[in-house]
């Protein structure tokens, strides 16, 4: 009963403080403009101290509101980082981190790179610093999101709506090539780095699960996975297929590749077991993780060892090979006759034999060489 009360009290103070911001920002309007105004209330309202996930029409109307105002992103950017970093309460945390992933999600392209952009200036941060210090689960959850946030933004939806990674270069962006050796040790980092923060946002250390706020940051992250451990699977069965034509470098690279994959397939595995347990929604439709062994990680590493100290490029003759295969036999048969390494007491030698053999057949007889005689 005590802690429900101090939650009413909580939420009526939250409350109270969102009215007190909301109605700042309108004395203010003169100074920034009623459209910066607008979408400052506007974000003000859609993370407020309530426990409900973000309403629809306070997304809409942001997104309404940045496309009829030219350069309202950086603005809409810094409010948005404001509100995380003055923030105390990790429902306002929890909701500032999931209205920066929906923005990501929901917008066009153009709005979505001008949103990386900000990021990219500096404009928009997703700082937790206030939650540095705790060591509650829900605290550690928020770290973990905003750590997710700070690598999605490092991604784009394509025209088909799917995630791919992108390049910094400045500003600018451009999309990884398919199908190339550049792809893979690119794309494939890029997909590892993103498993990992997904890892990270495990609910098995979150007591409030059930919580509505969490359950979305949660969907959205896992939906955004599914994809990204597709494109992982595909990049790896085309640097298996690859591999030994790579260079000694870049074998060692993929066997390292290779390792990070296998610890992140069985901890992915085990991921999705628990959120199919814990999750509400049931319709989610988790993908077949492949667990890859580290067995066989090992055995291409010895394949490529082997490779590696072979001093030469071209096999040798054939017949050096048949010398020293019998040198090798003639020191095995003059060996210790008890020693279990040898096989033979006795040397093996061939003759070529100039005795013909006839064989009968229907329709005559036919002669043909004894090839050899082993004595």
């Amino acid at each position: 009963m005590g802690v429900h009360i101090q939650n009413k009290i909580r939420q009526a103070l939250g409350s109270v403080k969102d009215h007190a911001s909301i109605g700042k920002a309108m004395i203010y309007n003169h100074h920034d403009g009623k459209a910066f105004s607008d979408i400052e209330i506007a974000v003000l309202r859609a993370t407020g101290h309530d426990n409900s996930p973000i309403g629809d029409k306070y997304m809409h109307e942001i997104l309404f509101l940045v496309s009829n105002s030219p350069g309202s992103i950086p603005f809409l950017a810094e409010r948005i980082s404001r509100r995380l970093c003055k923030t105390r309460h990790r429902l306002v945390a929890l909701k500032t981190l999931s209205l920066i992933h929906r923005l990501l999600r929901g917008g066009n392209r153009c709005f979505e790179q001008q949103l990386r952009s900000a990021h990219v200036s500096g404009h928009l941060q997703m700082s937790t610093n206030s939650f540095r210090k705790c060591s509650d689960p829900w605290s550690s959850f928020l770290r973990s999101y905003a750590a997710y946030l700070e690598e999605r933004v490092g991604w784009a939806i394509n025209q088909a709506g799917k995630l791919e990674p992108v390049m910094f270069n400045g500003l600018e962006f451009g999309c990884y090539e398919e199908k190339s050796v550049d792809m893979v040790f690119r794309k494939l980092p890029k997909c590892q780095a993103f498993i990992d923060r997904v890892l990270d946002c495990s609910p098995r250390d979150i007591v409030p699960v059930a919580d509505s706020l969490a359950q979305a940051a949660l969907v959205n992250t896992l939906k955004e996975s599914f994809q990204v451990y597709i494109m992982l699977c595909d990049g790896i069965e085309i640097l298996i297929n690859m591999f030994f034509d790579l260079t000694r470098p870049a074998r060692a690279l993929a066997c390292d590749i290779l390792k990070r994959a296998s610890r992140q397939s069985k901890e992915l595995h085990d991921l999705y077991e628990t959120c199919k347990r814990v999750m509400e929604n049931k319709n989610l439709e988790y993908p077949n993780v492949h667990i890859i062994t580290m067995d066989h990680v090992l055995a291409l590493e010895q394949c490529s060892s082997f490779m590696s100290t072979s001093t030469s490029t071209t096999p040798p003759p054939l017949s050096d090979c048949l010398t020293t295969l019998g040198k090798e036999s003639k020191k095995e048969g003059n060996g210790d006759n008890g020693s279990s390494s040898s096989q033979f007491s006795c040397t093996m030698e061939t003759k070529i034999s100039k005795v013909w053999v006839v064989f009968e057949e229907d329709d005559g007889e036919l002669q043909v060489p004894m090839a050899m005689d082993i004595v």
